[in-house]
């Protein structure tokens, strides 16, 4: 018999963050409990949470600009706190979780002061700001990746490698096998940058397709998402070589994309890298540089080191480069086949399960009682295998 409890998740205002949590969100909900979700302006309006949990949109400054936008970040999260602990008043959660950025911030605040469980999920390699400051008196910490930069030794004893969730549709894939790549068959390359594309991408990888030997650029079949301003430039830039490419600014279909791909250039988020992994997808990374704390480079290394993948620093991006590396990828229909097992061996297709699992673990059910929040989105804050042989050597 399942005993209801109340969670609260706790999230930044991006997909990389709110995306995990909505996805622990439906878990918990499918196991009988009850989820409120934390989070700013820019959080709750991206799609994806569950039916039946409530958003709760409170202030949370970014710590930035010097000591006037401090002060000014420290008003608005302790502004935060006080909200949080007024719902918890009401909904008596039994645990707390963050996914990090500053908005998770106000309500580990108010967890700590009322004596909650706590849980944090980092999502990237490096332990990120929010998750820096709580990881001292959180009850435990949740890592997508074994080796997290920026986590004290002293706060190993709390952490737990679950992996990052990924889509359904994503997860389907892990069973399927990698789709046939003969020495005269089609060549499938999916080059995709996040939600919005990447210009670098654009600028490079038609080039260096083009610089392919002519036994591999003959058999290529592109599927690229580009930045709205570049796509037609890039669809030039293809005609010109001769290559054959489908452009999109949006892929809503991306897993079925993943699941066609032979070969994967992309940008190395989290969500990404543990989409691949999954799926068992061979990939070129072309880490961003400006991510915070050069997280992106970190990212990667475990698959790299696998041998699922490659990473091209940014810099170092040229189309000579990418041609070079892919040449490597794909020297031979096994080649790439053996890429992907690798691949596939890094990806942790439980991650949202056993993350439900550590988040039960804490905390007891809270005493029955009339519910003072409602089930609106945004109401305001005081509204209470094929793959799984051995690898090759």
């Amino acid at each position: 018999m399942t005993v209801t409890r109340h969670y609260v998740l706790s999230a930044g205002g991006t997909g990389g963050h709110v995306i995990p949590a909505y996805a622990l969100a439906k878990e918990l909900i499918s196991r009988g409990h009850v989820v409120a979700f934390v989070t700013d302006d820019r959080g709750a309006k991206i799609p994806g949470l569950p039916d039946g949990v409530s958003t709760h949109i409170l202030p949370a400054g970014r710590v930035s600009g010097g000591p006037k936008g401090w002060l000014s970040a420290a008003r608005s999260i302790w502004a935060g706190r006080k909200m949080a602990r007024n719902l918890y008043k009401n909904f008596e959660p039994t645990a707390v979780v963050g996914f990090g950025g500053y908005p998770a911030l106000p309500a580990l605040l108010a967890a700590f002061a009322e004596n909650i469980p706590t849980i944090i999920h980092e999502q990237n390699a490096v332990l990120g700001r929010v998750n820096r400051l709580s990881a001292r008196k959180v009850n435990a910490i949740a890592t997508a990746y074994p080796n997290v930069q920026r986590l004290a030794d002293k706060h190993q004893k709390k952490v737990h490698l679950v992996g990052n969730p990924v889509r359904e549709e994503v997860l389907e894939l892990r069973d399927q096998n990698f789709p046939p790549f003969l020495e005269e068959g089609i060549f499938r390359v999916l080059v995709t940058g996040g939600s919005q594309g990447a210009s670098i991408l654009s600028d490079i990888v038609p080039d260096g397709l083009s610089m392919l030997p002519l036994n591999l650029k003959r058999r290529l079949q592109v599927i690229q998402q580009c930045r709205e301003e570049d796509i037609e430039r890039v669809r030039d830039t293809y005609r010109s070589h001769n290559i054959p490419a489908t452009l999109a600014t949006y892929l809503p279909d991306l897993p079925e994309k993943i699941g066609w791909a032979h070969l994967v250039i992309a940008r190395a988020g989290a969500s990404t890298i543990a989409e691949l992994s999954c799926a068992g997808r061979p990939a070129i990374f072309v880490p961003l540089p400006t991510a915070m704390d050069d997280h992106q480079r970190y990212n990667v290394a475990e698959m790299v080191d696998a041998g699922g993948a490659t990473s091209i620093n940014q810099a170092a991006f040229t189309p000579k480069q990418l041609a070079k590396q892919m040449q490597k990828m794909a020297m031979g229909p096994e080649a790439l086949e053996n890429a992907a097992r690798r691949a596939w061996k890094c990806g942790r297709p439980f991650a949202v399960r056993e993350l439900a699992d550590l988040v039960e673990s804490f905390g007891t059910a809270p005493m029955t009682k009339p519910m003072k929040i409602t089930n609106n989105k945004n109401p305001s804050f005081g509204a209470s295998p094929a793959m799984a042989k051995e690898v090759s050597s």
